[in-house]
């Protein structure tokens, strides 16, 4: 997960193109669409007071259609694009304030992009391709060449290091400038949609590859794509823009489930929901928790009480051990039985609460669900919670129609 201390932020970000992009930014024009301005004025609102931060160790993905402004957001964080107007702080200090021989410093060492045409040498080698930022940076050769092979190996490309950049494919060569980026181990990796040029199982691919490397090595990432497929995949957050502003910000299943407007229900229309949606999204509390520790007759008068048959039996630590029926408790209160702990029975699926709906379905494939109701548990097995059959189904029907499901509402029963 990533760390809570804000790594990148942003502030009233603008970015006017044309020639008196000031006189726009101080009049009634900043308040107009981009399409009246442009047509009136000559001048283009490519960014619109964009403001958003990103957490150290985030994947921060912006998305948007082509001319909504994500490909100007990621230069303007880089200076590679001068904004016109706004704040771009990292760890506090606004960039926009460096001095050029500071900028340099700051591209060298703390910030590094990944294109998306790749923008390799072509006649140097990978090694030497990877290595060429701290060329520039004036690394001794021995030291440069150990970092290139170092992070070669860590994107996949042990072995290719003497190859040219022609004789590898284009998945590779991406690889070759994440690699390079990565060279120089900066604190922001800057994205620009890297895998849109690649063939679909290639993409795929790279998405995997960068999933997992960022496991290891929690770079800032901000990403920038078209796709909300991908963006679904790789984002910790996403923002969605359209006509140089950002339109929302939210996790993938709040994007998914909770659109802001009818422009981000259209991009989210043709979603599968059970893909994206967590299990935590559909579950409810647990009815009923008992303790293991506690004998037939109280347990017996609990579910009693809640009108359940079924009975989730956890530990001191809530951690959940197994579960236990009514006709088990009623037999045992009968026979004197002074602990529940050796009725417990194991549950037939234990669910995750940060698995998909769509994963739990596929658990549901091998087996007949003959209950109603499973338990979920958190990240150290204590029960957080409850699904229902009746609940799967919901939203399961809702993907199928494209249509955003009621979460957490559903009751027992179906």
């Amino acid at each position: 997960m990533p760390s809570s201390t804000q790594k990148l932020s942003i502030r009233s970000l603008w970015k006017v193109f044309g020639p008196h992009a000031d006189y726009i930014l101080k009049s009634d024009w900043r308040r107009k669409s981009r399409a009246e301005v442009q047509k009136e004025t000559g001048h283009v609102i490519a960014l619109r007071d964009a403001t958003f931060d990103v957490a150290a160790g985030e994947t921060f993905v912006v998305m948007g259609l082509s001319g909504s402004g994500k490909s100007t957001l990621v230069r303007c964080l880089l200076r590679l694009v001068e904004p016109s107007q706004g704040h771009v702080l990292v760890d506090g200090e606004d960039i926009l304030e460096y001095s050029g021989k500071r900028l340099i410093q700051f591209r060298r060492k703390k910030a590094g992009m990944v294109f998306q045409r790749f923008g390799l040498l072509p006649h140097r080698s990978v090694l030497d391709n990877v290595a060429f930022g701290l060329e520039a940076q004036g690394i001794n050769k021995r030291t440069r060449l150990d970092r290139a092979l170092e992070v070669l190996q860590a994107v996949g490309l042990e072995g290719w290091e003497h190859n040219m950049p022609y004789e590898l494919s284009g998945g590779m060569q991406q690889r070759v400038g994440l690699a390079r980026a990565l060279a120089a181990d900066p604190e922001i990796l800057l994205m620009d949609e890297p895998f849109s040029a690649l063939d679909p199982l290639i993409r795929r691919d790279m998405q995997n590859e960068l999933m997992k490397l960022q496991e290891r090595i929690k770079k800032t990432i901000v990403f920038i794509t078209h796709d909300l497929d991908e963006a679904l995949k790789l984002g910790n957050r996403i923002a969605i823009m359209r006509d140089g502003a950002i339109v929302q910000i939210g996790t993938p299943e709040e994007i998914v489930a909770t659109p802001s407007d009818e422009y981000v229900s259209e991009f989210t229309r043709d979603v599968r929901k059970a893909a994206v949606l967590p299990v935590r999204s559909i579950m409810t509390p647990p009815t009923l928790r008992v303790y293991d520790w506690q004998g037939p007759r109280v347990v017996l008068h609990e579910m009693g009480e809640a009108k359940e048959e079924l009975a989730f039996v956890v530990d001191r630590d809530e951690r959940l051990m197994g579960v236990v029926t009514g006709r088990a408790i009623a037999e045992a209160a009968q026979n004197g039985v002074a602990s529940i702990k050796h009725l417990m029975q194991e549950p037939p699926i234990v669910v995750s609460a940060d698995s998909t709906i769509e994963a739990l379905l596929a658990q549901l494939l091998d087996y007949d669900w003959r209950i109603e109701v499973l338990p979920v548990v958190g990240a150290d097995d204590e029960l957080v919670g409850e699904v229902h059959r009746a609940s799967v189904r919901e939203v399961t029907l809702a993907s199928k129609a494209g249509q955003p499901a009621a979460l957490g509402q559903t009751q027992k029963g179906g």
